[in-house]
C-alpha cells in the first residue's frame, strides 16, 4: 500500500528536502505541497492524501486552522502530523487538540521522519513521545468539555482504564502488552473500545481528553 502525503510549509526549501526524504520511499507518494493553510485545506480537498504534514506558523492561514477544516470527526479525512521547530508549543498543542494526530520536529533525522509518517497515516501503535507528554501536562486545561469526558471514562472497564493511563504515559501497544501481561491483540482491542467509548479519532485525542478530564494528572514541578 502507497501512502499519498501532501506537504504543507512556507519555506519552498523545507517541502524541497522533505519531497526528496520522502519521496525516496518505495511506499510513501509526495502527491502535493501547500505554501499555507488555505492552500492546504484546497489541496486536501483535491488530492485526498492519507496524511498531510502540516506546518504550524505560516502567511495568510496558519496550520492550526487548516488542521481544524481539514480533519473530519468521522476519520474520513487526513491524518494531520504537525511540522515544527519547538517542543513546548502552545500552538502545536492546539492543533492536535482539533485533531492533529501527532507532532515531529523540522530537527528529526530522515529516518525518525519517514517512521513518523508511516505511523501517523496508519494510526497504528502512534507513540507519543516524551516531548509530547509534557506539552499535554504543560498546556492542558479543563473546560466545559470536563465533565462529560470524565462520565465517558467512567464507562471504561477497570482495564480499559489501566491501557488509557498507560497509552497517557507514552507507552505503544507492545509496551502496554508486556506491562499488563496480555497479548498484543488484546491491548489492541482495549484500546479501540476506548476510543469508542471516548468518541475520539486516535490515542492523541485520548491522551488530551485524560489529562483535561483530570483522570491524569500532570506531573507537579
Amino acid at each position: 500500500m502507497t501512502l499519498r502525503l501532501l506537504i504543507v510549509d512556507d519555506d519552498a526549501l523545507v517541502r524541497a528536502g522533505l519531497r526528496a526524504v520522502l519521496g525516496s520511499e518505495p511506499d510513501l507518494e509526495v502527491v502535493g505541497e501547500a505554501g499555507n493553510g488555505k492552500e492546504a485545506i484546497e489541496q486536501a480537498a483535491l488530492l485526498e492524501p492519507d496524511l498531510v504534514l502540516m506546518d504550524i506558523r505560516m502567511p495568510e492561514m496558519d496550520g492550526l486552522a487548516a488542521t481544524h477544516s481539514i480533519v473530519t470527526d468521522d476519520g474520513s479525512g487526513p491524518r494531520v502530523l504537525i511540522l515544527t521547530t519547538f517542543e513546548l508549543d502552545e500552538y502545536v498543542y492546539e492543533a492536535m487538540r482539533v485533531g492533529a494526530s501527532g507532532f515531529l520536529l523540522k530537527r528529526s533525522s530522515p529516518e525518525d521522519l519517514i517512521t513518523a509518517v508511516r505511523i501517523a497515516a496508519t494510526g497504528d501503535s502512534l507513540v507519543l513521545p516524551q516531548a509530547m507528554r509534557r506539552m499535554v501536562e504543560q498546556y492542558a486545561t479543563t473546560g466545559a468539555q470536563a465533565a462529560k469526558v470524565r462520565k465517558d471514562i467512567g464507562r471504561l472497564t477497570a482495564r480499559e482504564q489501566d491501557v488509557l493511563r498507560l497509552v497517557a504515559q507514552g507507552l505503544s501497544n507492545a509496551e502496554i502488552a508486556d506491562e499488563l501481561f496480555v497479548s498484543r491483540e488484546t491491548v489492541k482491542s482495549h484500546v479501540t473500545s476506548v476510543l469508542t467509548k471516548l468518541g475520539v479519532r486516535d490515542r492523541t485525542q485520548a491522551v488530551i481528553a485524560a489529562y483535561e478530564s483530570g483522570f491524569v494528572q500532570a506531573a507537579p514541578g
